[in-house]
């Protein structure tokens, strides 16, 4: 076989509504909308989780937060890892021949997990000469005759840590090569989960900057694979992690959060394709497996077989909806350790469903965002709002969410209460339990209680019995009477 090298560019941050091949009128990615054009275009990809650590994992073990162990962040005190018993895509790759590299930002742990023969953990938001060693691990792949999956982590677009409106838009992130872009605070689009501010526009400017490096970085590193010879023998895979760092976007399970750009390119495919299947970051490892001859392949631990992700290679081409292809599920626990607000969601091509099982807490705030101007002038305007939102609407939510895309793209009417829409309910929760069920997942719950931990002691064997509700009832805390869970 060919050799069959894997490119994956990851960006931080980055959502569809700041990409010109997705739509954005207001600032222009032309080497994005190269790839595109050459490659696959999804419109329906979908991250697990809104935030970077556990997005990162999901991408790079093939299963959710909740069953690799990455239910947060990484570092600074979180403290959240993928556990020992879950196989990574460095640790396939490294068991089959490759050369494994990841450079620019990392973030996953532990390193014995993620063994990389090559790993250049780096915040420098310089693309430039990321490109330089990009290429010059390309060359060296060449030497050894050796294929490659290499992994790159732009910092771009994200906040830059310790300002509160700053995107790593300061002297020393630039480089000769790159050309610089100011955007002016009435150039920017505002997206429809923001509210026209001031403060919001001064931001998306910044941002846009920021994107417009970024996007010159795909452009250079692409550049670089085109000279090294390895265009034709190489899948070349861009997307983010999760949605735009504001409000109302990263963190949540709303579609800014989780919708992501997704472009593909694999040698010998047709181009241009928009292809419009709902894809999950669960099935971009087994994509790779597959591309690498290698969907056979026994694994060396006990996580393969809980992956319930597949490869996307044989859609690559399809312009039209499949009917295996029209739903995702998603789950977020953690974002930074102090962040804790479980939640889980089912999305179809029309309707999305949302769990929130810790539903009586307050919707927590990841500190970038907290410490932001935009919701600075958010939290202080007259009525606030977030895009069509109420502010306590998003700080307050109920236990269940059911939005109907087609006329509510913004996921700010609640039919989860009315009777027209009973059976789409109880269809989509039934369909998410099953799931929560088959991926182990704890924050199943019943009765304020984890159904898979309770099944641990005794439950159906020694008369234990859990009310048939979400939440315990401190008003009615028996459970004598009643309907009781059958599983």
């Amino acid at each position: 076989m060919a050799t069959r090298n894997i490119l994956l560019m990851i960006a931080d941050d980055l959502g569809r509504d700041q990409i010109s091949c997705y739509g954005c009128n207001s600032i222009e990615t032309p080497n994005l909308d190269r790839l595109a054009a050459s490659g696959t275009r999804f419109d329906m990809a979908f991250t697990s989780t809104a935030s970077c650590s556990g997005s990162r994992t999901v991408i790079q073990t093939g299963l959710h937060t909740h069953q690799n162990g990455s239910y947060g962040l990484v570092k600074e005190g979180n403290g959240f890892q993928t556990m020992c018993n879950v196989e990574t895509a460095p640790e396939i790759f490294n068991d089959i021949g490759y050369k494994t590299g990841i450079l620019g930002k990392v973030h996953v742990a532990p390193d014995e997990k993620y063994p990389w023969q090559v790993k250049e953990d780096s915040e420098s938001r310089n693309v430039a000469r990321i490109a330089d060693h990009a290429e010059a691990f390309f060359e060296v792949a060449i030497d050894e005759e050796t294929p490659f999956y290499l992994t790159i982590g732009f910092v771009d677009p994200h906040r830059q840590i310790g300002t509160r409106g700053g995107f790593g838009n300061v002297k020393g992130n630039h480089d000769p090569r790159i050309k610089d872009r100011i955007f002016k605070p009435k150039e920017v689009e505002i997206p429809q989960y923001l509210t026209d501010l001031p403060e919001v526009r001064q931001e998306l400017a910044e941002y846009y900057r920021s994107i417009h490096r970024m996007d010159q970085g795909v452009g250079m590193i692409l550049a670089a694979l085109d000279r090294c010879g390895l265009a034709d023998e190489t899948l070349v895979l861009f997307l983010s992690d999760n949605g735009p760092p504001f409000i109302n976007s990263k963190t949540t399970l709303y579609d800014a959060g989780v919708r992501l750009p997704f472009l593909m390119r694999v040698p010998g495919a047709t181009a241009g394709i928009l292809n419009p299947n709902l894809i999950s970051y669960i099935d971009i490892l087994p994509t790779f497996i597959d591309w690498a001859g290698q969907i056979s392949r026994p694994t060396k631990t006990g996580s393969a077989h809980l992956r319930q992700g597949r490869s996307i290679l044989p859609i690559l081409n399809y312009t039209q909806q499949l009917p295996d292809w029209c739903s995702v599920f998603g789950s977020h626990t953690f974002h930074e350790i102090t962040n804790y607000w479980p939640t889980r969601y089912m999305r179809t091509s029309r309707f999305k469903y949302h769990r929130n099982v810790c539903w009586r807490l307050d919707f927590p705030f990841a500190m970038d965002l907290y410490a932001s101007l935009s919701f600075e002038g958010i939290r202080n305007s007259p009525n606030p709002t977030i895009g069509q939102r109420k502010l306590r609407d998003y700080i307050f939510r109920p236990p269940e969410e059911l939005y109907d895309l087609d006329s509510d793209p913004a996921e700010v009417r609640n039919l989860a209460s009315e009777e027209e829409y009973e059976l789409v309910l109880k269809d989509m929760r039934a369909q998410l339990e099953a799931w929560q069920l088959d991926t182990n997942d704890l924050w199943l719950w019943r009765d304020g209680t984890s159904v898979v931990r309770y099944m641990q002691h005794g439950y159906g064997r020694e008369g234990l019995r859990i009310p048939d509700r979400f939440d315990f009832d401190v008003e009615r805390p028996g459970n004598c009477e009643g309907r009781w869970v059958v599983l």
